[in-house]
């Protein structure tokens, strides 16, 4: 099978792991409605995605699947991506999430290099997204479940991260 995509490996990442406690951060957090400013650990436990942007086919899968397996009916999902929250808004509609997931807006990808799981985006040094990565984060922000992408594009393995689910 031909792919119309290039696979690339990613380098190392710096990621947290199971056991370790997850960086804390505010952004605008984005709903179907409006936004505020939050922190992660006003909304943990949460299964937190990092995702690259919104529009990206990576994102569209990641978050049909999130859609189709229904996690946010018993899980806070939260995403966290470049994009603004103009178009998280468009996205969260669009895919049929809005009053479902929310998504931490974060175009400068700070909280991406926080997480180590930071990467320029088709070689452009200095313009940058997140690698797909997943943690699910207590209510203490330990990390309790962690995966992360080591090359472009690769999916979560969706069936182990809902078996991580409480």
């Amino acid at each position: 099978m031909e792919l119309d995509f290039n696979v690339t490996e990613l380098p190392p990442h710096d990621a947290p792991e199971e056991g370790d406690e997850a960086p804390d951060f505010v952004r605008p957090l984005v709903n179907g409605e409006y936004w505020e400013e939050t922190a992660l650990s006003e909304v943990v436990p949460a299964l937190v995605v990092f995702y690259p942007m919104n529009g990206s086919f990576p994102a569209t899968y990641i978050w049909q699947e999130v859609r189709d397996r229904s996690w946010t009916d018993e899980t806070t999902v939260v995403g966290v991506t470049v994009s603004t929250p103009y178009s998280h808004k468009r996205f969260l509609k669009e895919y049929g999430l809005d009053g479902e997931a929310r998504m931490f807006a974060d175009p400068s990808n700070a909280v991406a290099r926080e997480y180590g799981v930071a990467h320029d985006l088709d070689g452009m040094r200095g313009v940058e997204e997140p690698r797909p990565a997943v943690f699910f984060v207590g209510e203490s922000m330990s990390v309790e479940y962690a995966w992360v992408a080591d090359e472009y594009p690769e999916f979560p393995p969706y069936d182990e991260v809902e078996n991580a689910l409480p």
